[in-house]
């Protein structure tokens, strides 16, 4: 008997400017699962599911919703045959309320007057049944993260997709967030729904999926039931040889003070109150200080105010003895600091500038990159290409691609890299992992102990609990703006940071 496929991709293939993004794909997807799409960064995962909802045409290949070939010339066609898509970048009009976000392009509308009322207890309804809590009058701007992606999936079931697409969907939540959105997810699977799920994180697939597809270098590898598979053999299908899944670190060795915090305190920019409540803490040289907690608990407000992008109420920040509280940002950085920020879009690239450009970003002041106010662009060229080359960071024209096009994980890959080799004697590093796939992050993390065993100090924020227990000497966690407890890795578990992270223990600490 055939199977039951409700979307079957044919042989696609995807080329842009010096790359095949997609060569020779066949994906199929049975009505009813959830169906895992693993790739390293750059492998083609999120072009093939572009192409599927529209936003693509590919060079060859067909595409099949429910036996009949179809052709899906934009967004619009998707949605008309019951495909929507979350995209791993929000695509959500900031200055719009929740309600508005939703409805827009499908907006129901009575002798030129928007339905309101009918939309709202469609919304209402939805959001109830799924278990997707919304304020539909919040503006987009004023909510979280977590939050907004619920907005992007209510868009997608106030449309009807029987089709759903996740691209990246856990990128950007904390552990308790993942943990609904699986949940969501089964909810899905059992009203018939049928879901490609893109992700990095080889836990999520096997918590969740069914069977799964591994893309390489823009190849199909092959397709695994999850239920006869291991994580380990699909890593390194992925990946194409074994990866250390836990970072090996030798005892840390902690030297002088490198970074001292006093007192601090920053506002939130969404309320009245203080997001970060005089906090004091010490980083030295040779260990990693990891800031854990669930987000929303000050830990960005904190950086913000280490790192100059938040002015702060009251409090003191010291950098190798010298006290940079209201230095500029530039000052920071010639200080010894480097930021790898959270926001890789709006603080860590100039998007629409080159690859080459970005990696060079901060250090073009130097003679090495300029001779009165002239950039050598010889010299740009061979440094970019010099890191490119170690970091491996993959792009379709090298130095000159634009930075707006390479993948979300050789982004990433790029503000590390040029962060890393400004030698800092403090690395600022906010989920440095987060969008990566296996092999990248066993990279990452070994360059993080590697600055810590030249005796660096390095400040890490990871939501990633299983990151915060295999990277960090120490441990602070946050919450509600405040350091609630402190702990050496070795001595804690997993359970006892999560009874920290909700609030529900909090210990008396010394004056860091």
């Amino acid at each position: 008997m055939a199977e039951d496929y409700v979307i079957e991709m044919l042989h696609i293939t995807k080329e842009f400017p010096g790359i095949k993004a997609n060569d020779d794909i066949t994906l199929q997807l049975k009505r009813g699962e959830i169906h895992a799409l693993l790739g390293e960064n750059g492998a083609g995962k999120s072009t093939l599911m572009s192409v599927l909802f529209g936003l693509y045409q590919p060079e060859e290949g067909v595409i099949k919703k429910d036996g009949k070939e179809v052709r899906i010339n934009d967004p619009n066609d998707a949605n008309r045959l019951g495909i929507g898509m979350v995209h791993q970048h929000f695509k959500l009009v900031e200055c719009f309320s929740v309600l508005d976000n939703i409805i827009l392009g499908v907006e129901d509308t009575r002798n030129g007057f928007l339905q309101y009322a009918s939309a709202r207890k469609k919304v209402m309804e939805l959001s109830e049944r799924y278990g997707l809590r919304v304020d539909p009058d919040a503006l987009i701007s004023d909510i979280s993260v977590g939050m907004q992606q619920r907005v992007e999936i209510l868009k997608m079931l106030y449309r009807d997709n029987e089709v759903l697409i996740f691209d990246e969907p856990t990128a950007v939540l904390t552990p308790q967030e993942i943990d609904e959105l699986m949940e969501i997810m089964r909810g899905f699977k059992k009203e018939g729904k049928s879901i490609l799920f893109i992700t990095h994180k080889l836990a999520e697939i096997m918590a969740v999926a069914d069977r799964c597809s591994v893309l390489r270098k823009g190849k199909y590898i092959g397709t695994v039931d999850i239920k006869g598979t291991t994580a380990q053999q699909l890593s390194k299908m992925m990946v194409g040889r074994d990866v250390q899944l836990t970072a090996s670190k030798k005892k840390s060795v902690p030297g002088e003070t490198v970074l001292s915090v006093r007192d601090l305190v920053v506002p939130s920019r969404t309320h009245s109150n203080n997001a970060v409540k005089g906090v004091s803490f010490d980083v030295r040289r040779g260990e990693i200080v990891c800031l854990a907690g669930i987000e929303g608990n000050g830990q960005t407000e904190l950086i913000y105010g280490i790192t100059g992008l938040e002015k702060i109420s009251s409090g003191s920040v010291t950098l190798c003895g010298k006290d940079i509280t209201h230095s500029s940002i530039r000052e920071r950085s010639s200080s010894g600091m480097s930021h790898i920020p959270e926001d890789r879009h709006k603080h860590g690239l100039v998007l629409d500038y080159s690859l080459e450009k970005n990696l060079v970003l901060q250090k073009f002041r130097d003679p090495r990159f300029q001779s009165h106010g002239i950039i050598k662009a010889d010299a740009v060229r061979t440094y970019a290409e010099g890191l490119i080359e170690r970091f491996d960071i993959r792009s379709g024209q090298g130095p000159i691609t634009i930075s707006r096009s390479m993948s979300g994980g050789n982004q990433q890959k790029a503000i590390i890299a040029r962060e890393i080799d400004k030698d800092p004697e403090l690395l600022v590093a906010v989920q440095p992992t987060r969008g990566l796939d296996v092999g990248a992050i066993e990279y990452i993390h070994s360059q993080l102990i590697e600055e810590r065993d030249a005796g660096k100090g390095v400040l890490l924020v990871s939501l990633e609990l299983d990151e915060v227990m295999n990277l960090s000497d120490r441990i602070l966690v946050m919450y509600e703006g405040n350091i609630v407890g402190e702990f050496d890795p070795a001595a804690t578990t997993v359970e006892e940071l999560g009874l920290y992270m909700a609030g529900a223990r909090t210990q008396e600490r010394k004056e860091a």
